[in-house]
């Protein structure tokens, strides 16, 4: 029994309830109903102003000689829409509204078909066989661009108390002049009732709205799941380069540890000076800004020169060129990202000053070129996208030699003739063959890019 309760309530709320979802998805779902609210508004506005159009532009049925409540209704259901969907752009539409929105629906529709036998003179039981009735269909299918199966099957329900309504009068008004029967040509040419066709009409209403809301109950969960994994997705964008965010959600089968690809390309650190010993004695959220003005304005440089940012390492970035995406340039662009990075963070210090850093903020960049393995490491529950190769650790090896270089932007001369044959102009400030490199087995030919 408490489980059935359960069921009911769940049936009743429209789906599974949206209180258990992150503020940011309920807001993209109530952002999406609001959006579904205002094409509703519009159909219902096409749909008003294409039957006005008929009306007018058709002749009037012949035999018709009694009170007309067509432009009457007409008209007001007008007025409604247009007032419905200006206020669904001034805020987000209550339920209540959007229940006597329905019921407006419904009245429309069942008060065009009960002036059937008044506008013509005729006994109630005329109404009853008019196509008319067809068009609760389009207002039931209507109320299912909301994703919401509460309100179709409102709809429906609505419907059906209102077709009952309108088939019951037609019994009771006037005994004498109808009957009941079950011939069907008789229903057809008289004045009578056939109580199968009308139940038909009716089953077939309620068989409408249930199943086209049990498919929206089914596909308002797969929207409250869609929609919590699109958020996940942008927010997986955060905290990736887009390519990369883009081969894991669009891989065609589960990412698993120690699947990668051999690439050439080219591997960008880059570093605050003595962020360590000044960050000590500055309060935190001082340090927090700093590294944000200094990370984004890096992010936009490195992106600018075609590079993507692996990874933020404390003050430290990581960033690939040609290393997501092929490139045949990306020793060049690196080249060109390293020093643009280090003339950037000169130009910016008025920012890092307001943000709070004491001094001048230097960076120090270096690049290094050659294979490395693009791919997924980790345990089965725990994966990260990354790049491994001796270019890497060249590459963060000859950051930490420009303090003993005295530079600001470093690279080794294969790296730099390699970028050269890609297109690469610019001009090694010195060349230092033959030194010494932390952590490098063998001398390394230096090239300076910055001092």
């Amino acid at each position: 029994m408490a489980r059935l309760r359960e069921t009911i309530r769940y049936i009743l709320r429209g789906g599974p309830p949206i209180d258990g979802l992150p503020d940011r998805v309920q807001a993209e779902i109530r952002a999406r109903e609001a959006a579904s609210e205002r094409l509703i508004g519009w159909v219902q506005l096409a749909l008003v102003l294409f039957f006005a159009s008929l009306y007018l532009l058709a002749p009037r049925a012949e035999g018709s000689a009694g009170f007309n409540f067509v432009p009457i209704a007409l008209g007001a259901y007008f007025l409604f829409t247009v007032t419905r969907l200006a206020l669904s752009y001034r805020f987000e539409l209550p339920e209540w509204f959007l229940l006597i929105s329905i019921c407006v629906d419904m009245a429309l529709l069942v008060g065009l078909i009960f002036s059937f036998h008044i506008q013509y003179d005729q006994h109630p039981t005329f109404y009853l066989k008019t196509p008319t009735l067809m068009y609760v269909f389009l207002f039931i299918g209507l109320r299912a661009l909301r994703f919401d199966p509460r309100f179709v099957l409102t709809t429906g329900m609505v419907a059906v108390i209102g077709w009952i309504g309108l088939v019951a009068y037609a019994i009771f008004s006037d005994m004498g002049g109808m009957r009941v029967t079950r011939n069907y040509v008789e229903y057809l040419t008289g004045n009578s009732i056939l109580l199968g066709a009308e139940l038909d009409k009716t089953m077939v209403i309620l068989a409408v709205t249930v199943l086209l809301s049990a498919a929206l109950y089914r596909g308002r969960s797969m929207l409250f799941e869609a929609t919590r994994d699109h958020s996940a997705a942008m927010d997986l964008k955060r905290f990736f380069s887009p390519e990369v965010a883009s081969s894991i959600t669009e891989a065609h089968q589960a990412l698993e540890a120690g699947e990668g690809s051999l690439r050439d390309a080219a591997i960008l650190y880059a570093d605050i000076r003595s962020f360590t010993s000044t960050s000590a004695v500055l309060p935190p959220e001082t340090v927090l800004a700093v590294l944000a003005e200094y990370q984004n304005l890096a992010v936009e440089v490195i992106t600018r020169e075609g590079g993507q940012v692996d990874k933020f390492l404390g003050d430290g970035i990581l960033a690939t060129f040609g290393a997501v995406s092929p490139s045949e340039t990306y020793a060049a662009d690196a080249l060109r990202a390293a020093q643009a990075l280090v003339v950037a963070m000169t130009e910016a210090q008025d920012r890092f000053k307001t943000a709070g850093w004491p001094s001048d903020l230097r960076v120090g960049t270096a690049v290094a070129a050659g294979p490395v393995t693009v791919g997924v490491i980790g345990s089965k529950n725990r994966l990260e996208f990354t790049v491994i190769g001796d270019a890497v650790n060249r590459a963060a090896k000859l950051e930490d030699a420009n303090k003993a270089q005295q530079s600001s932007a470093l690279t080794d001369c294969m790296s730099l003739d390699l970028a050269r044959s890609q297109g690469y102009s610019g001009d090694a400030v010195d060349i230092r063959p033959s030194s010494n490199v932390g952590g490098v087995s063998g001398p390394v030919d230096l090239a300076v890019l910055a001092r």
